[in-house]
């Protein structure tokens, strides 16, 4: 019983893996759209080599759960069939190829109509790994997760994280972000929608039990915890929103707070998914 923080390394992996995903459809979505001039445009990409870092790092994280780092090659065999398999095999593709674009870019080795097209193609990938990290958990005897609130939780985190990631480097390199000011509306209806169904999942986890345990048991301060990741998330997110408002660009220290608290809420939150595991017919301990 608990918080899930014996699932650290999964934690921190899901969170930064989505957060990255939700940023480079973002920052692509700047690249491709936006007229930039050449020297906006060269320290766009070279900010972007904070989601590579990040994507990296989280990597790392997930291999600490095989017990040995080694035994990541193995969630490869079952490619296609098993859920797992494919959430690493998508995973990989996403930062191989996006990492591979980033390259070729700061070399200027990059054609402009392929790297438009390039773009497409690695944002389609980070989508299909969001989707990919859900699928890993609707599991049939996880009663907690095989539910519609993994699905919604895990894409509102690259909603979440990814926006205000995505703005940071943007701010970075030098971007107005009054350029794409409606950006964070985003962000607050993903934050409104996390809370419903943080508020909805409350109540629903009253009606799952075995005959051995009941799921509201797995986490009993679910609601205290629960609004620790939507405050945090708020905090973090109005760190963004506050200087919009006023119509100034918000500093790159504030964007950094304000990604900080976002990844701590979310972190939060997953944690108390992962401590909401159980299976049916077998006691957690």
């Amino acid at each position: 019983m608990g918080a899930g923080i014996h699932e650290w390394p999964l934690m921190f992996f899901t969170v930064i893996g989505q957060s990255v995903a939700g940023a480079f459809v973002m920052m692509a979505a700047v690249l491709f759209c936006g007229k930039l001039s050449v020297d906006l445009n060269r320290k766009v990409h070279y900010s972007m080599f904070g989601l590579w870092v990040l994507m990296g790092i989280g990597f790392l994280l997930s291999t600490m759960h095989m017990g040995t780092p080694l035994r990541a090659f193995n969630a490869f065999n079952r490619l296609g069939a098993s859920s797992l398999s494919n959430e690493i095999a998508s995973g990989a593709l996403f930062f191989a190829l996006g990492g591979l674009y980033w390259l070729l870019a700061v070399l200027n080795k990059m054609p402009a109509a392929l790297g438009k097209l390039w773009l497409v193609v690695v944002a389609v990938l980070a989508v299909i790994f969001v989707v990919a990290t859900s699928r890993v958990y609707q599991i049939s005897t996880v009663p907690t997760w095989n539910n519609h609130y993994t699905m919604i939780n895990f894409v509102l985190t690259a909603f979440l994280g990814g926006p205000i990631l995505a703005a940071l480097l943007l701010r970075v390199a030098g971007f107005d972000l009054q350029c794409i000011r409606r950006v964070p509306a985003i962000c607050v209806i993903a934050l409104l929608v996390s809370a419903a169904a943080a508020i909805s999942q409350g109540f629903d986890l009253a009606s799952i039990e075995t005959s051995v345990q009941k799921a509201t048991d797995l986490v009993p301060d679910y609601g205290f915890l629960m609004d620790i990741k939507i405050v945090a998330v708020a905090m973090g997110l109005g760190c963004w929103i506050m200087p919009m408002i006023a119509k100034r660009n918000p500093s790159i220290l504030n964007l950094g707070i304000g990604f900080l608290l976002v990844m701590v809420g979310e972190i939060v939150g997953r944690g108390v998914f992962y401590g909401l595991h159980m299976t049916v017919g077998m006691a957690v301990n």
